[in-house]
């Protein structure tokens, strides 16, 4: 299992690119599994569902399953966060994980920018970054070894990912 991440401002594009990239992975015959990590509190559940009335009484893990999918939601609580390798840990066999978040991580990741977001580039602060995505072209002072990538070129930005994951061992040993 190898992971590769990818990072972002909020309406940068990053849903879309992995939106675009996924479909090229998986026909090679590849499969790929997304770890979106969020900042923010949310909830899949709804207030009035049994499953979420089981949580709110205090269940510890709550698993809705079907004959289509199944999700665990497990309340934290107070307890500390778990790692990303913890989380890893949890998918199926996979050949890649593409991460969305965890910007603390030591992974090597791809920014996708776009200028018309108003924010600035992250991969002049963070050395994870190794690749990025955007519609605008590369910068005159672009830090040596991190490839520019047209963002419209899904299948470049496929093969540079392909090329580029890091094997599971050696990401999680740098928890």
């Amino acid at each position: 299992m190898k992971l590769f991440g990818i990072a972002g401002y909020s309406g940068s594009g990053k849903t879309s690119l992995i939106e675009n990239i996924l479909p090229l992975l998986t026909a090679q015959g590849l499969r790929v599994s997304v770890l979106k990590h969020t900042h923010h509190d949310f909830d899949i559940d709804r207030p009035g569902k049994d499953s979420y009335r089981h949580r709110q009484a205090g269940a510890h893990e709550v698993l809705l399953a079907s004959s289509a999918r199944w999700v665990l939601l497990k309340e934290l609580r107070s307890a500390a966060e778990p790692t990303l390798s913890d989380y890893v840990e949890r998918f199926a066999p996979c050949d890649l994980v593409l991460v969305e978040g965890f910007k603390k991580e030591a992974i090597a990741r791809l920014e996708v920018h776009r200028p018309a977001t108003g924010q600035p580039p992250l991969w002049p602060d963070d050395p994870q970054i190794v690749a990025v995505a955007s519609d605008r072209p590369p910068p005159d002072n672009l830090r040596p070894g991190v490839a520019w990538l047209d963002v419209n070129d899904a299948p470049a930005i496929a093969r540079y990912i392909l090329a580029r994951a890091t094997p599971l061992a050696v990401a999680g040993a740098i928890d």
